[in-house]
């Protein structure tokens, strides 16, 4: 009788450990980032720790919010909140911004840094509004991006937050960072992540969700040591610089 063959012993040691659920799994097998029900998860788990997030911008009005987004540029929210009550109380209207003398607005905006270009923008999106837009802030994509130093970030903050249009998604650094982190876009250019994330997310979530991705990526998930202990989003995240 023919003697069976004995079976080779399973391999043993770390490539032989069950996969946790914490680590990240391999490119090959885990889901992609545009999977319907993966996005639904994402979106579920958002709103359970951001419900109704909006822009950390103090304003007032459409104008107001314009001037703070072009402000923080290469700015933290916080700062731009610390310079603009004595900003707009000096500068209330369009008008008074407009025709304003440059050296003084620049005195006034010089804690935001890059002051003295986004003196021009201001003075010159400030002149714009008076003299095209008759006082307005305009309500459409086309007619903000008119504006000197409006650009689809800053125009998706107006449209969505102060008048509730969705005609983009705003992508600042966290938005990057953080749909990067979770597999929504494998993209680095702002305009192609915008894209992306518009192809996969609901309209009707369009302004929620970035807002919602801005606060993530300032509480939790930042830039270089993210909490992801402290993340609701972390066992359906698989991103290679995960803390745990």
């Amino acid at each position: 009788m023919a003697r069976r063959k004995k079976k080779t012993p399973r391999a043993t040691g770390p490539a032989a450990k069950p996969d946790n659920g914490r680590k990240p799994k391999p490119a090959a097998t885990r889901k992609r980032g545009t999977d319907a029900a993966r996005v639904r998860a994402i979106l579920n788990k958002l709103d359970e720790a951001y419900p109704a997030v909006t822009c950390a911008l103090t304003h007032q009005n459409a104008f107001q919010l314009l001037i703070a987004t072009i402000l923080s540029a290469q700015c933290t929210d916080e700062r731009v909140n610390q310079v603009t009550p004595k900003l707009f109380a000096k500068y209330p209207t369009p008008e008074h911004f407009a025709y304003a003398n440059p050296a003084e607005v620049e005195q006034e905006i010089r804690p935001t840094g890059f002051f003295r270009n986004k003196t021009k923008s201001i003075i010159g999106a400030s002149r714009k509004i008076v003299e095209q837009f008759r006082g307005q802030v305009p309500k459409t994509m086309d007619e903000l991006l008119t504006l000197p130093g409006v650009a689809r970030k800053t125009a998706n903050v107006v449209l969505g937050t102060a008048f509730g249009m969705a005609y983009g998604i705003v992508v600042d650094t966290h938005v990057q960072r953080v749909s990067g982190r979770l597999d929504l876009t494998q993209n680095t250019d702002p305009k192609k992540i915008e894209q992306d994330l518009m192809q996969v997310i609901p309209k009707g979530k369009w302004i929620l969700f970035a807002h919602q991705l801005i606060w993530h990526g300032r509480r939790v998930c930042q830039a270089r040591k993210p909490l992801c202990i402290e993340c609701n989003l972390e066992r359906i995240c698989y991103s290679k610089d995960k803390t745990i």
